[in-house]
Parts: structure tokens; sequence; C-alpha cells
């Protein structure tokens, strides 16, 4: 099973990408960079972002349990094998590692 770190930056959308890979990282970058609430026709696709004005520590357990909630529903090909963040609480900015296992 192939094991890859996926970051928040998304970057541009391609519309054909070249691979199924390329795909399935792709949807992983859409839902970690998109907004609960924010999808008119599926007002529950993204990441809940009301628990980002919690104590550091907090919010790095509620926004994992998120991701890995959201990332596999709506990326059936992946299963989340680990979550890890950038940024540090002095700044109040933490950035999102996803470790993806590819499963299709």
């Amino acid at each position: 099973m192939q094991v890859i770190d996926v970051t928040a930056t998304l970057g541009s959308i391609n519309f054909a990408p070249a691979s199924e890979l390329a795909e399935i990282l792709q949807n992983v970058r859409t839902i970690l960079n998109t907004a609960k609430g924010t999808v008119p026709l599926d007002r529950d696709f993204g990441i809940d972002t009301s628990i980002l004005d919690v104590p550091i520590p907090a919010t790095k357990e509620k926004i994992t349990a998120n991701i890995i909630e959201t990332v596999e529903k709506y990326e059936p090909r992946v299963k989340v094998t680990g979550v890890s963040f950038d940024g540090d609480a002095e700044s109040g900015i933490i950035t999102p590692t996803v470790k993806v296992a590819i499963t299709s």
C-alpha cells in the first residue's frame, strides 16, 4: 500500500489529471482547502472551520478527527494514516499534512 504526504497547498485545479493518483491527491487537497458550509449543493463538504478559534492543542485534536472523517468520506480511495501540523501557537497558524494510503 502506497502512503503519501498531502499538504493543504492547492495550486491550480487540473480538470484532466494525468493519472488516478494525481486525481486522488488533488481531491484530498481540495477537501483540505474547502471550508464546510461553502459548497452550495453539499454543505457538509469540507473541513469544519468553527473549531479554529479554540486553543491550538485542542484545535489540533479536533481538526485531526475532522480531517480523517471528512477525507475518508469524500475520497473513499484513501485511508488516512496520520495527520501532522506545521506552525505553532505563537504565530497562530497551523498547516496540516495528511498521510494517506491509496486503497484502490
